[in-house]
């Protein structure tokens, strides 16, 4: 799978686990996902690999917990990935609704609330069901 922004300054490949036909697409109900309308996704098994143009192009926005990145494409307004640093490690998710070429009858929608969860349990989560392989490449044009 692969997918990108809407000016394409962020772009990604998403190797998806194989065998696997859905995609579980979770619409969280934090305030900055409802306001963007951004649905992510994740398999802990997948691996990704993000390309970005002008990394000065590109906003990491924090809020609430502080515990994740949403990397916002500054050309287009488009939240690509979230990614979390866990015990020195990259996490991520990856906004369905930037997927390209993909049928979306594959997606399982779902929603997700995380008010009330501990930190640490946030972090567990995400280490347990989050994109544990991301790269992170700059490809000027």
């Amino acid at each position: 799978m692969y997918g990108r922004c809407h000016c394409g300054n962020v772009r990604f490949d998403l190797a998806w686990p194989e065998g696997l036909d859905r995609v579980p697409a979770r619409m969280c109900a934090c305030t900055f996902c409802q306001k963007h309308g951004a649905t992510w996704t994740s398999h802990p098994d997948a691996k990704l690999v993000v390309q970005v143009t002008d990394p000065a192009q590109v906003e990491r926005y924090r809020f609430g917990t502080e515990t994740a990145d949403f990397h916002v494409c500054r050309g287009c307004g488009v939240p690509v990935i979230a990614t979390s640093r866990i015990e020195g490690r990259e996490y991520a998710v990856v906004n369905v609704n930037t997927l390209e070429d993909f049928d979306p009858a594959r997606l399982d929608r779902g929603s997700a609330d995380f008010e009330g969860e501990s930190f640490s349990d946030r972090l567990a989560r995400r280490q347990s069901r989050w994109i544990a392989d991301v790269r992170f490449v700059v490809t000027p044009v």
